[in-house]
This record gives structure tokens, sequence and C-alpha cells, in this order.
């Protein structure tokens, strides 16, 4: 007999497997998810924390606080003065309230479909 290679389709034992790109893909997905997600997760957090002090009445003069106030103000700048309430604490809770959820929620749905894919 001639023919002593493998039958078509099958891989000689001599020759290195094929790599695995599907593997390495979805792994690459999954880590441009959870970066999506960390992203989302900060800038809500940021936001929360922004709310919680000036709930507090944290003093605006300390570096901490106003780091966080000017991130806060900066992530949701789009979104300043959507509701203008009597209230100045419930009106820091809307209008700093929505753009985390809206983050959360944005930020969660592109990562859940980027691990779909």
């Amino acid at each position: 007999m001639n023919n002593t290679g493998p039958a078509s389709g099958y891989q000689a034992y001599d020759q290195p497997p094929a790599p695995d790109h599907s593997a390495r893909n979805q792994a690459a997905a999954r880590r441009a998810a959870l970066t999506i997600c960390t992203i989302a997760d900060v800038a809500a957090g940021l936001l929360g924390l922004w709310i919680v002090l000036y709930l507090l009445d944290a003093n605006q003069a300390n570096p901490f606080v106003e780091f966080v106030q000017g991130t806060a103000n900066w992530l949701s700048g789009w979104a300043q003065d959507i509701f203008t309430m009597d209230t100045e604490g419930l009106r820091v809770i809307l209008n700093y309230g929505l753009p985390a959820v809206i983050y959360l929620l944005i930020g969660h749905g592109i990562a859940a479909r980027i691990n779909r894919a």
C-alpha cells in the first residue's frame, strides 16, 4: 500500500493540532464585557458616592469631595437639571441617580450582548 497517510478529514499524528481560535475569541469577548461592566460600575459608583456625600453634607472644600463632585458633574452633565424640585436633596438624587442607572443598564446590556455573540 502506497497511501499510508490518514484518511481525509483526520489529522496526522506528526502534525501539531490546529489552534482553536474560537476559545481565544470567547476569552477576548469576556474580557471586553468585563471591562465595559467595570467602567459602567465605576461611573455609577462615583455618581452614587456623590449623592451620599451631598446628603451627608460632606465638606465641599475637601479635595476628595471636590474630586468626586467634579467627576459626578462631568458624568452627569447631559442630565443636569432634568428634574427641578424644590427640595435640593431630591433634586440631587434624581439628577445624579438617573445617569447612574442609565450607565448601569447600558453598560451591562452591552456586556451581555458581547458575551452572547
